[in-house]
C-alpha cells in the first residue's frame, strides 16, 4: 500500500518540530521536499526552509527536491503545468518506493501546497493513503518570540493572506480580536495604511526568518513605503484589549 504523508514541519527553527513529525520523516522511504521553479521551470538550486529543516533529522541521501511554482500567481497554466508534474513525480517515487513523506513549512492543513499534490497524486496512484502530521506555525512562533497573545476569552482570531489583497486585511482589522496576516511583505505599505486607518497600529508586530539568521522582530508602527519585505513575512495585530485580568471571559 502507497502512504503519502505530509509532515508539517514549523515556520524554519529545526527546534520547532514535533517528535512526530520528526519520527514520520525517519520512518519515510523518502522525504520529498518542494523547492521554487526558475523562470524556466527548473529547480532554483537554493534549499528553502522546509529542507533545510529536514536535513537537521534525516540524511541527504533520502531527500528528493520536486519543482514547484511556489512563487507563481499569474500564469495559471504554468502554475498548473508544474503542479502536474510534481504530482507525476511523486506518483513515481510512490509506486517506487511505497511511503512518501512530503515536508511543508508551517502546518499541512494551513495554506500549504500539500493538499494541491495529495489531489494529484490521488488522481494518479489508485489506494494511496493520505495522512498528515501537524506542525507548529508562523503565527504561534512569532506570537512566542513577541510576547503577542493571539486570542484569550471570547475573542476571534483572524487569519488573512495579503495575497488576496489589502482590502481583504482592511475588513478583517475593522472587525474584533487578532488579526494576523501571512505572506504580506510585497505589500508591506498598504498593509502599513491599513493598520493606520483602522487605529491598529498600537502593539502589531511583523515578524520574518523567524529562528534563523537574519531573524527581524519589529513593531509595525515602523513599516514604510520605502520597499518590500521578504514574503513570507507575518503580521500580528493584537485585539484590544484594556489590561483588566479576564476581561474577555
Amino acid at each position: 500500500m502507497s502512504s503519502l504523508i505530509g509532515v508539517g514541519v514549523g515556520p524554519g527553527d529545526p527546534e520547532l518540530m514535533t517528535v512526530k513529525g520528526v519520527n514520520a520523516l525517519r520512518a519515510a522511504d523518502v522525504v520529498v521536499v518542494p523547492v521554487m521553479a526558475s523562470a524556466d521551470g527548473t529547480d532554483l538550486g537554493e534549499p528553502g526552509r522546509a529542507e533545510a529543516t529536514v536535513l537537521h533529522y534525516v540524511g541527504a541521501e533520502k531527500v528528493v527536491r520536486v519543482v514547484f511554482a511556489l512563487n507563481e500567481r499569474s500564469d495559471r497554466a504554468r502554475r498548473e503545468a508544474a503542479w502536474d508534474a510534481a504530482g507525476a513525480r511523486v506518483a513515481e517515487l510512490l509506486r517506487e518506493r511505497g511511503v512518501v513523506a512530503f515536508a511543508t513549512i508551517g502546518d499541512p492543513h494551513v495554506y500549504s501546497t500539500f493538499r494541491y499534490l495529495a489531489q494529484t497524486v490521488t488522481a494518479l496512484v489508485e489506494g494511496t493513503e493520505v495522512a498528515t502530521v501537524p506542525g507548529i506555525t508562523a503565527m504561534q512562533d512569532l506570537a512566542a518570540r513577541a510576547g503577542a497573545v493571539l486570542a484569550e476569552g471570547t475573542e476571534p482570531l483572524t487569519l488573512v493572506p495579503v495575497t488576496a489583497g489589502s482590502a481583504a486585511l482592511k475588513d478583517a482589522l475593522d472587525g474584533p480580536g487578532t488579526v494576523v496576516a501571512y505572506k504580506f511583505g510585497r505589500l508591506a505599505g498598504e498593509v502599513a495604511t491599513a493598520l493606520r486607518e483602522t487605529g491598529r497600529l498600537d502593539g502589531a508586530v511583523w515578524g520574518s526568518a523567524l529562528g534563523l539568521p537574519g531573524e527581524s522582530i519589529r513593531p509595525a508602527a515602523e513599516l514604510t513605503d520605502e520597499g518590500p519585505l521578504p514574503y513570507l513575512s507575518t503580521l500580528i495585530a493584537p485585539a484590544r484589549r484594556g489590561g483588566e485580568r479576564g476581561e474577555k471571559l
